[in-house]
């Protein structure tokens, strides 16, 4: 009995831990700077005038005479407009101009009380579904992924599992799975969660944010009766220490977004990309799988990678895409917001800026492979996202043809509140069946 309380611990740890990251909402503060449209859906359209309405308060009173300063102009560009103020009475609203196309306009505000600095945006969208990709579709995209995907599926699978007794729950068997990506030698970990029952179950394969990090799988959902494989993308265990992780971000992995961007073959994501697919060829060889249900989920990068592991794969029966990052990249290229990693930023651009790097961007942007979604999706993020700017998440939105749900939270920035993914896990299993 106490050896089974410890497995309960021990897993209600690893979802708690699992699950704060995926909520991390911004931490509270002494002085709120609170700032938003003056339209409540925060929605304008081109050439009409846009108002914030600010108030910066402490224990939810308005704090009087503080000073502000304040900038305005397109997200992620250099501002338009700054001015320093006096809040008499703790409140004011802020002309912020307009903009004459579809796109999105920042405000952002700083308040000084007793020294100290806090800080606060809103972010006004004019006509966000007339947003259009700045990035093109290669002539032989579809080929490039066919034949790399064509030579993956020639490498032996060699899967190699190992039981983590210390994660298993009375209902769920949990374990390391790594197998072999890419070319031979290379491999895939992650965490694979498998009901205890006899039957058969429909999958979800969760894929990663961004960074370096250990997996703890999804245990909630396998709870319910679906397996999960929770993968990395690194080639490395994921159930090592935290400070090898911590190792490996700031050495060997250290700006791993980049490596090889000026070669369409040897870009970093070309072995991520067929990673994820080799993952839903695991599931399907699993034989408690059903054999056919199987969503794709995921934030920021993994919100990237579950459109494009949804386009590639046609076993892939939904997803779920939160903030996806990699979209529409060549967007700085263009005077406005590009997607993470913002390769084409000012401080990325005299590195990057390369035919060669920015076509082959063409082959790994998301917006080219949302093009071609046959399934259903559901999207969700904010207006105040300054990871993964609404302007490139819209950019590729806005191309999918197939059927999609958008459930916006305008003020958030690159953080969910639960309702969000309450919501998701609601679409996800019902596309399961569950």
């Amino acid at each position: 009995m106490k050896k089974f309380s410890k497995q309960i611990v021990a897993s209600s740890i690893f979802i708690i831990v699992f699950v704060s990251s995926l909520l991390a909402q911004p931490a509270q503060t002494l002085i709120d700077v609170n700032i938003a449209p003056e339209k409540s859906d925060w929605v304008y359209k081109p050439n009409e005038k846009a108002k914030f309405n600010l108030s910066v308060t402490k224990n939810n009173i308005p704090v009087q005479n503080v000073s502000v300063w304040y900038e305005v102009g397109p997200e992620m560009m250099p501002p338009l407009k700054k001015e320093n103020i006096v809040l008499k009475n703790g409140t004011a609203t802020i002309d912020g101009g307009t903009l004459k196309e579809a796109g999105f306009l920042r405000c952002r505000v700083v308040a000084t009380y007793e020294g100290k600095e806090y800080a606060g945006l809103a972010t006004a969208a004019f006509n966000p579904e007339g947003i259009r990709p700045t990035t093109d579709e290669p002539k032989d995209f579809i080929g490039f992924w066919d034949e790399a995907k064509a030579a993956n599926a020639k490498i032996p699978m060699d899967a190699k599992v190992r039981l983590l007794p210390e994660r298993c729950t009375e209902k769920i068997n949990v374990y390391e799975v790594n197998i072999q990506n890419y070319k031979s030698g290379t491999r895939l970990f992650g965490i694979l969660c498998v009901p205890k029952a006899a039957g058969k179950y429909p999958a979800i394969l969760r894929v990663p944010g961004a960074g370096v990090r250990p997996y703890n799988g999804d245990t909630g959902n396998a709870e319910k009766g679906v397996i999960t494989f929770e993968i990395g993308i690194h080639g490395i265990p994921v159930t090592m220490d935290a400070s090898v992780y911590d190792n490996i971000r700031t050495a060997s992995l250290d700006g791993y977004q980049n490596y090889n961007l000026d070669d369409k073959d040897r870009y970093y994501y070309k072995r991520v990309y067929l990673g994820c697919v080799r993952a839903v060829d695991y599931i399907f060889s699993l034989p408690e799988f059903d054999g056919n249900n199987i969503v794709v989920l995921g934030g920021s990068q993994g919100g990237a990678l579950s459109i494009v592991t949804a386009a590639l794969d046609n076993r892939i029966k939904g997803l779920v895409a939160f903030y996806p990052a990699l979209s529409d990249v060549t967007g700085y290229l263009h005077n406005r917001a590009g997607g993470w990693p913002h390769f084409f930023n000012a401080a990325n651009l005299s590195f990057n800026n390369s035919p060669q790097k920015i076509e082959t961007s063409k082959y790994y942007d998301v917006v080219n492979f949302a093009r071609h979604l046959k399934v259903p999706g559901f999207y969700s993020w904010g207006y105040n996202d300054v990871t993964c700017p609404p302007t490139s998440m819209y950019a590729a939105y806005n191309v999918i043809t197939a059927p999609k749900t958008l459930f916006l939270v305008e003020e958030t920035g690159h953080w969910t509140y639960p309702e969000q993914w309450g919501m998701a896990y609601e679409f996800a299993l019902n596309i399961l069946g569950k």
